[in-house]
């Protein structure tokens, strides 16, 4: 069973919904025994760091997902949850996050063309950095969807796969049993749905 992680952000009913549709059981939840049952963690976002950041931490949820990571159980960060894996993010201010992954979250005006639109918001192809258990389904060319407005940065022995918008942004990373996807599979269509199938079949 997956425990997506309910803490007040987040797209969780559509990523319950992925779930089912691979036929996976996927509870949306903050109880710590359903999660500390659960084989696999989710840990969803959308909106400020700033803000998710404190809910994860007022809720408990943050010390729930550091001592379950610790115990060996994978975990994956979507979006704005993939973002809060990071040391910090400069995000209006700067903003501590689990620490899970070495790096920092900034600004994607800081590197992409001057006139693109801000959020980053589309179909971006995958470039495969590096090959990760996520990536089992993945054929070459596949595009998954984005909402963004920063990028994981500073994390290079960290990132699995990048996306092109003038710039190299951060698509995906991994250490040990913690991965994190900027994009969101639950709007990536089959791309999405193979990834999410990956991330199940992780022992």
């Amino acid at each position: 069973m997956i425990a997506i992680i309910d803490y007040g952000v987040g797209n969780l009913f559509s990523l319950q919904s992925s779930f089912a549709a691979i036929g996976e059981e996927a509870a949306v939840t903050s109880d710590e025994a359903v999660i500390a049952a659960a084989d696999r963690l989710i840990l969803p976002g959308v909106g400020a760091f700033e803000d998710a950041a404190r809910k994860l931490r007022d809720s408990g949820m943050a010390d729930v997902i550091k001592r379950e990571v610790a115990d060996g159980k994978p975990l994956m960060g979507i979006c704005l949850g993939m973002q809060l894996l990071f040391d910090k993010s400069y995000e209006y201010g700067a903003h501590d996050g689990l620490g899970l992954i070495r790096g920092n979250v900034r600004p994607i005006a800081d590197v992409i063309d001057k006139g693109l639109k801000i959020p980053h918001i589309g179909w971006n192809r995958l470039i495969v950095k590096r090959q990760s258990p996520l990536f089992k389904y993945l054929r070459d060319g596949d595009c998954v969807y984005f909402v963004h407005s920063y990028y994981a940065a500073d994390c290079d022995e960290a990132v699995t796969a990048t996306a092109e918008y003038s710039a190299e942004l951060t698509a995906s990373v991994e250490r040990d049993h913690v991965y994190g996807c900027q994009f969101h599979p639950e709007k990536s269509g089959d791309v999405g749905l193979r990834i999410l199938k990956a991330f199940c079949e992780i022992s």
